[in-house]
């Protein structure tokens, strides 16, 4: 198993697998929107403007 040091600064190395994100809007607003490459479905959604940590974010079509 692979161990990011030290442990407990709050920092990855690497991105998390099989996650995605992208921004879409709800109420004339963007926030950043986590999705399950498996399933394709949507997970979270941030109320703060910042995107998640270590997460790919999705090319715009």
């Amino acid at each position: 198993m692979a161990v990011n040091k030290p442990v407990g600064d709050n920092a990855r190395k690497g991105a998390v697998r099989k996650r995605s994100q992208l921004k879409t809007k709800m109420q004339g607003e963007e926030h950043w929107t986590k999705r399950s490459r498996a399933t394709g479905r949507f997970m979270d959604q941030k109320k703060s403007k910042t995107k998640f940590k270590g997460v790919r974010r999705e090319r715009r079509a």
